[in-house]
């Protein structure tokens, strides 16, 4: 059975696997991005939990990454429609089905990117902040 982490993890990237973007997770850039964009969900860092001891509880924000990246002609609207709809998504289920307390993303610092022979790509990192209790750091 897998851990609640884990839960929530796959929770996240099946969201975003319902975008028209090609969603990842934990994967390396491919050497072709897609038409429609490219989602790659990296699994972050839990930090440090809050403890309540009755009951023994974990309060984490685990903080995780997605990697937004299209290339392209016009990739400034690719891109604005690309985060544009990561944003809806996360916006219209904040709890992921209840597995989470609160899922809030922040803002991407995009930067535009050149390839040697190619149109050059506009990509960003943005963090994604879930709230999430569970009873144990492990499990």
């Amino acid at each position: 059975m897998p851990t609640p982490r884990e839960t929530i993890l796959t929770a996240l990237h099946s969201q975003l696997s319902a975008l028209p973007a090609t969603a990842l997770r934990g994967e390396v850039l491919p050497e072709r991005v897609p038409a429609d964009g490219l989602l790659i969900l990296r699994d972050g860092e839990p930090g440090e939990p809050e403890v309540t001891l009755s009951p023994l509880a974990y309060h984490y924000q685990h903080r995780v990454d997605i990697e937004a990246v299209v290339q392209g002609a016009d990739r400034d609207a690719a891109f604005d429609t690309l985060t544009a709809s990561i944003g809806a998504a996360l916006a219209a289920d904040r709890t992921l089905g209840g597995l989470c307390e609160w899922v809030e993303a922040e803002a991407p610092r995009p930067v535009d990117l050149p390839v040697e022979g190619a149109a050059s790509l506009k990509a960003a990192v943005i963090p994604v902040v879930l709230h999430y209790s569970t009873a144990d750091p492990l499990g």
